[in-house]
């Protein structure tokens, strides 16, 4: 008789106001069995209940913020010893401090470590409280450009294909002028190619679009560059799945994010894809000139 493969643990936490809720939500519409508000130290009492009940190969995620307290030793000790017996994921959710102060006031909701001070500064501890807990987490998700519809969206490519034990990878084009992705494992810089934005007729058009695109592959440096970085890559992936992450994000930026990370993030997604990963391409300041 085949043994059953244990369903995926996902433990969702991070700021107040980034969304947790949400993405619980789409995780319980995903298939997964959803318990918010979980003290870490019941987690594993969850898992054996949820065994118990409707069997290993019933996913399960739950909710942990930070009324959560002191509990999140526990959390973290029991993540690294695996007690669990599951795949877990931790799934970290947070945004900038003005938006959460924005989403916080709409919902007319106070602050858990607000007290009787300002939002901002019951926010401002929770991002100190959770620092530890942010440093360890498989998925880092910064919400504060997304809707509803777009971090549900996000969750279903995240955990849409839970049973899957493939290594998910995002390459993700950005302009340095509108900061690095704070998510991101890995970041290349696509500044050493000549601009096309300088090519009078390719400026109008983007990386995605096949003039841009072979441009910038024929500059001199840029097929060095694929030959060397992919194998790089595929080291690091295969260490993120002996260690049992599997996602990995990986930035590709110039200027504006619109020429030649685009070009080059959609040349490293297709070579990637040809070695098997489960690969998707994001391109989140294009459009933003």
């Amino acid at each position: 008789m085949v043994e059953a493969t244990p369903g995926e643990l996902v433990i969702v936490t991070g700021m107040t106001g980034a969304g947790r809720s949400t993405a619980a939500k789409e995780l319980e519409d995903l298939g997964y069995f959803v318990v918010d508000n979980l003290p870490p130290t019941l987690v594993r009492d969850v898992v054996r209940l949820v065994d118990d009940s409707r069997g290993i190969d019933q996913p399960i995620a739950v909710v942990v913020d930070v009324r959560s307290g002191s509990f999140f030793d526990s959390l973290q000790a029991n993540r690294h010893q695996q007690v669990t017996g599951r795949p877990t994921t931790l799934l970290f959710l947070e945004a900038t401090e003005d938006v959460l102060v924005r989403r916080q006031e709409a919902a007319r909701r106070p602050h858990p470590l607000q007290g009787s001070g300002r939002l901002l500064h019951g926010l401002q501890r929770e991002r100190v409280a959770m620092a530890d807990i942010r440093g360890d987490a498989d998925v880092l998700l910064d919400t504060s450009n997304f809707n509803v519809h777009e971090l549900q969206d996000r969750i279903a490519e995240l955990f849409g294909t839970a049973a899957s034990t493939r290594l998910k990878v995002t390459v993700i084009s950005f302009g340095f002028k509108y900061g690095i992705p704070v998510d991101a494992d890995w970041v290349a810089d696509m500044r050493f190619l000549p601009n096309p934005h300088w090519v009078p007729e390719l400026r109008p058009q983007n990386g995605r679009d096949s003039a841009v695109a072979d441009y910038v592959l024929s500059q001199p440096g840029a097929s060095t560059f694929l030959e060397q970085y992919l194998p790089v890559l595929g080291t690091v992936a295969e260490g993120y799945v002996r260690e049992g992450k599997r996602f990995m994000q990986v930035a590709v930026g110039c200027t504006g994010g619109k020429h030649r990370s685009v070009a080059m993030t959609e040349a490293i997604a297709a070579r990637l894809r040809d070695g098997g990963y489960d690969v998707r391409t994001a391109h989140r300041d294009l459009g933003r000139e």
